[in-house]
């Protein structure tokens, strides 16, 4: 039809356009057909040897990372044996420890124990102090809060023992006899009209003042408490800086020299490999003992300054009425007062991963004699800080080398710094 429009229009006068046809070789089709059969033979050949060619390269590469895999896993497994601890520096033999006679320990823990297992530090005479059954830690079957030691303590206890509970009784009980009048003047049987009063002056009155002075009751010594717990450390109190880390705790003495101590958890008979030390009655309670505790004078007013060196932890002490947050790139402070010596056992407060449980604080409080004694018995420890009561001694000659604490029984999350030992 296309060839029989142009002949009429050729006809006509009328030039056309004619599409162009492909000129076809000799040969035509057929041999179009084979040259393009052979094109895709070779290509398909290509690329199975490309294929064959990436097989022999992988199976190389994979073979390779075996054989350093292998070569790799002693040294790897040596490494996760190894404790995660800061390295540990050669110390000169401690000397033993010096227990006093029963007759000798004075009953308000005056004077230290001996009954703990830690060598006795030779600078000054310290002696860990054996804790109190029932003093600074959990009691079986206690109710209720913890025995308080410190002035704050005392104060919420009262509180919550003459205020708060008996309010909360009182309430309870009131609600729960009007439910039951109600409950009984109310019912059907007794009541079958039931009764339309929608409004009485004198009972809304008292339901709303009533309320208005229990929580008065309840604020004035609330807000008082809470301004006591804030309130700003004297000049020449003692500073000391607990920071958590993941999962134990170090505490430093910036007036006394610097120095820190890492205070790990201790594990008991059965956990611990040879050559480690297990916890015994005269560290503390399971799970709250620790290697190296937090010493610090009794009967003085101490600024106590926290930080996190990793996420957020918290510094809690029950029996003391402390409980302060540790955060990362963060100092929080608050005034820590003990009224007597003893050792008082607490725990990280604040959910911190997976061994959150396992970083117990043991704050062990001296009398300001044996506390000096202490201080003079670390590296580096100095009591040279003025306006701070029983200082000025000229610090003591520390060891030329310490041990440096990290208990396996709670590994850090990364390496830490080395920091000296208790």
């Amino acid at each position: 039809m296309e060839k029989t429009a142009h002949g009429v229009l050729e006809a006509l006068g009328v030039r056309a356009y004619r599409t162009p046809q492909p000129s076809v070789p000799q040969g035509g089709v057929a041999e179009a057909a084979l040259s393009g059969g052979l094109a895709k033979r070779e290509a398909k050949a290509k690329r199975m040897k490309l294929g064959r060619i990436a097989r022999a390269v992988g199976k190389s590469i994979i073979g390779l990372a075996a054989a350093g895999m292998l070569a790799a896993g002693p040294v790897a497994l040596a490494q996760a044996a190894a404790p995660a601890a800061p390295a540990v520096i050669a110390a000169p033999a401690p000397a033993a420890p010096v227990a006093p006679a029963p007759d000798a320990v004075p009953a308000a823990n005056d004077a230290a124990a001996a009954a703990s297992t830690t060598p006795a530090a030779t600078g000054g005479g310290y002696v860990p102090m054996a804790p109190t059954p029932g003093k600074g830690m959990p009691v079986d079957g206690w109710l209720g809060l913890q025995q308080q030691f410190s002035p704050l303590g005392e104060y919420g206890a009262w509180m919550h023992d003459l205020i708060l509970m008996p309010l909360i009784v009182v309430i309870s009980i009131f609600v729960l006899a009007l439910i039951l009048y109600a409950m009984f003047r109310f019912r059907r049987r007794a009541n079958p009209t039931p009764s339309k009063t929608t409004h009485n002056a004198l009972i809304e009155v008292v339901w709303t003042l009533v309320p208005v002075l229990i929580l008065v009751a309840i604020a004035v010594p609330s807000i008082d408490l809470l301004a006591k717990q804030y309130k700003p450390a004297p000049a020449g109190a003692l500073t000391i800086k607990a920071t958590g880390y993941q999962w134990y705790w170090g505490y430093t003495y910036p007036d006394n020299g610097g120095f820190e101590v890492i205070a790990n958890m201790l594990k008991e008979a059965d956990e611990v490999k040879p050559g480690e030390r297990a916890r015994t009655d005269a560290d503390g309670p399971e799970q709250l003992a620790t290697d190296n505790r937090m010493v610090v004078p009794a009967g003085e007013q101490i600024r106590l300054q926290t930080t996190g060196a990793d996420v957020i932890h918290s510094f809690g002490i029950p029996s003391l009425w402390f409980k302060l947050d540790s955060v990362p790139g963060r100092i929080n402070e608050k005034v820590l007062f003990i009224k007597e010596p003893g050792v008082y056992f607490g725990q990280c407060s604040e959910l911190c991963g997976a061994r959150h449980g396992y970083m117990p604080i043991v704050i062990e409080a001296l009398p300001r004699p044996q506390f000096d004694a202490w201080v003079l018995s670390q590296p580096g420890g100095t009591l040279a800080k003025p306006g701070v009561p029983g200082t000025g001694a000229a610090p003591a000659a520390a060891p030329a080398t310490i041990p440096v604490s990290a208990e396996p029984a709670a590994p850090a999350a990364g390496a830490a710094p080395a920091k000296t030992a208790a």
